[in-house]
């Protein structure tokens, strides 16, 4: 792979002398235009300061890698954050952590410093970034009726996310005592606590349990595809949680009805505790197969729309609530529906009718479903099985968290 690498050299000039919270912009002096921007702000107090960065890349292509340095004869760094600190003489050297190395087209970072003392007038530094001319940024997937090979291949390498299984206390729902439930979980390529996290919690059928999405270990299918679909640049990637669904220690049928309060009080607080997440209903998603398309509509939709501002149904199962009972419920709802995705394949003789009746012509009896805006009821040849399950999770992912 061949990197072009480019040098760019940054003079900063203050606006105005021992100014507090003053913006400043940086002009980019180089050879040719880079199209990176230098911007930061410093709020000086007298006895130190607080200097805050940003680095907006405009080159039309991903930054894979990018370093300041700074003269300490015109600013002393007492502590920072969301950067590394090292010091090569006269100079800082600051380099990102994992998570922010590369700076997609349009996009900003930010960082900053605190520093003892005061600040001088101005600072003098140097901007090195390094922008590929071959690299894996290629977006190519859409919504369609396939998966590619190139969304559906193992990687075992670079970009190459980690799943693994996971214990959590639950309340059974059929007696009120607490037992030991287990789920997995998939964690993007180069995870860090550093950063937040938007989550889907991904359900399986009436048959299946935490493993029945068969993300258990690096073959898993919902692995290739979200470390593909990662790499590639086609989404922000995120994590994916596959539990249980059954919300009792005996595993009863009933017991998929009553998952929503194991959700709201067991799983979601134990996965936002122990995992860097956001926390919250605009970056949090529920789809499931068959009897989870029907907990996503029953459930997600249905109990916990304070919970989850996203949703997949794929093949839902049968006793999902029709489209007229969805817009009863959500009469009086105020909180936005981000997306709502549906799948279900023509010659699936258990859940098209039950899926077309719950979902196709919800935006026509419920106003907070727009199809073409928030809506997709998608159907195509195929039954009720994993070539059109993993395809909904495929064309979801694309969807979900933009």
């Amino acid at each position: 792979m061949k990197n072009k690498r480019f040098l760019a050299k940054v003079l900063v000039l203050a606006l105005s002398a021992g100014s507090f919270g003053v913006a400043i912009k940086a002009d980019v002096k180089a050879a040719t235009n880079t199209g990176v921007d230098l911007v930061y702000s410093i709020n000086d107090w007298g006895t130190g300061y607080l200097v805050d960065y940003k680095i907006t890349n405009n080159t039309g292509a991903p930054i894979d890698g990018w370093k300041v340095k700074l003269n300490k004869n015109q600013v002393n760094i007492d502590s920072s954050w969301c950067v590394n600190i090292a010091t090569d003489n006269d100079e800082y050297v600051i380099t990102p952590l994992d998570w922010n190395t590369v700076i997609p087209s349009g996009a900003t970072i930010e960082f900053g410093s605190i520093g003892v003392g005061q600040i001088g007038d101005e600072i003098d530094f140097t901007l090195d970034v390094s922008a590929e001319e071959e690299n894996h940024y290629d977006p190519t997937a859409t919504i369609s009726d396939s998966i590619p090979d190139k969304y559906s291949s193992i990687r075992s390498d670079e970009g190459a996310g980690t799943v693994k299984t996971i214990s959590y206390t639950a309340h059974d729902s059929e007696n009120g005592n607490t037992y030991t439930k287990k789920a997995n979980i998939y964690l993007p390529a180069n995870y860090s606590e550093d950063k937040k996290y938007n989550v889907l919690y991904l359900l399986h059928g009436i048959g299946g349990d935490e493993n029945e999405w068969e993300m258990y270990n690096d073959e898993s299918k919902v692995k290739a595809m979200m470390d593909n679909l990662t790499y590639y640049g086609d989404i922000d990637s995120f994590i994916v949680v596959t539990p249980n669904g059954k919300a009792s220690e005996s595993g009863s049928i009933p017991s998929f009805y009553a998952f929503g309060d194991e959700l709201r009080n067991d799983l979601i607080p134990y996965i936002d505790s122990h995992y860097s997440t956001y926390a919250d209903r605009d970056h949090r998603a529920v789809a499931g197969l068959s009897m989870g398309g029907m907990q996503t509509i029953n459930i997600g939709i249905g109990e916990c729309v304070d919970l989850f501002s996203y949703f997949g149904a794929f093949s839902a199962a049968p006793t999902s609530n029709p489209a007229s009972k969805t817009a009863e419920i959500l009469k009086d709802n105020t909180y936005p529906i981000h997306y709502f995705y549906n799948i279900c394949g023509l010659q699936d003789g258990i859940a098209y009718a039950s899926a077309s009746n719950a979902a196709k012509n919800l935006p026509e009896v419920c106003d907070q479903f727009v199809d073409g805006q928030n809506f997709q009821w998608q159907e195509l040849d195929g039954e009720h099985n994993f070539d059109i399950w993993y395809l909904g999770f495929y064309n979801f992912a694309q969807k979900v968290f933009k």
